[in-house]
């Protein structure tokens, strides 16, 4: 298959893309981050924000900590922005593995960052997440330029259904913004019962495999119902010279726009 066929299909899935020794000097330096960063929210040093779907967020050394919102004992369900909290993490910006696959999928000569993500799914605690698709959330802060944000997902452990791979409808980012939920305390979540999810395929790979995919395909992950963990490095790329998602404001009224 093609480039190009995959960027039709919505995602492209690069196995082994880091080797072992890569990706367990990823997983220790992501490792080290969160222990910092839990540290000091441990300390009181944060500023809290609970979202209307109850869950808390805590902002502490230039990241979001996002709590998983059932676990005891307490555990994080995901760090944002995080590259600059190490520079092994930081250097992937520039790392050809990633970009140049990632300009050919946005279709630009240069890119920039816009976010960055680490996601705990630790074994028995990760929680799901909904269908959705990150457009929503990101066109309240970046407008229309959201259409030209992608992922590189970095997959730190093996990933398999149980412990709550991603599940991608191939060829939703065709149809543009899904209809939202809007029973749905956030607003960004899919309304699944308006939107084709039917064809849905769970992307398993071994750790050091590399999916990308833009912010307009539609997917969720189930909860990690096993023994093992499921970690994951999310970058967010964009065309160079634009604003990172930290200098933008939330303006939540932007989603009047979206159907």
């Amino acid at each position: 298959m093609s480039f190009d066929d995959e960027r039709t299909r919505g995602y492209v899935l690069l196995p082994r893309l880091f080797s072992p020794g890569e990706t367990a000097a990823l997983s220790n330096a992501a490792e080290s981050a969160l222990a910092r960063v839990t540290g000091h929210a441990l300390e009181g040093k944060t500023e809290v924000t609970v979202w209307p779907d109850g869950h808390r967020l805590e902002t502490v050394d230039g990241t979001t900590v996002h709590w998983e919102p059932d676990a005891r004992p307490p555990a994080v369900r995901s760090l944002a922005p995080v590259t600059h909290l190490e520079p092994a993490l930081d250097a992937l910006w520039a790392d050809e593995r990633l970009t140049g696959p990632m300009r050919r999928l946005l279709d630009v000569d240069r890119l920039g960052p816009f976010t960055s993500k680490l996601n705990f799914k630790r074994a028995g605690v990760g929680s799901a997440y909904h269908w959705h698709q990150d457009y929503p959330y990101w066109y309240c802060c970046a407008g229309p330029d959201a259409r030209d944000i992608a992922t590189a997902m970095i997959c730190l452990d093996d990933v398999t259904a149980d412990n709550g791979a991603l599940t991608i409808v191939p060829g939703s980012h065709l149809a543009g913004p899904a209809p939202r939920d809007r029973a749905e305390p956030t607003g960004l979540l899919v309304d699944a019962a308006r939107t084709d999810v039917g064809g849905a395929v769970t992307i398993e790979a071994p750790a050091g495999s590399v999916l990308m995919f833009p912010g307009l395909i539609v997917h969720r992950s189930g909860p990690n119902t096993s023994t093992r963990d499921r970690r994951s490095l999310l970058l967010c790329f964009q065309p160079a010279g634009r604003p990172t998602l930290a200098r933008l404001p939330y303006r939540s009224e932007l989603l009047a726009d979206l159907p």
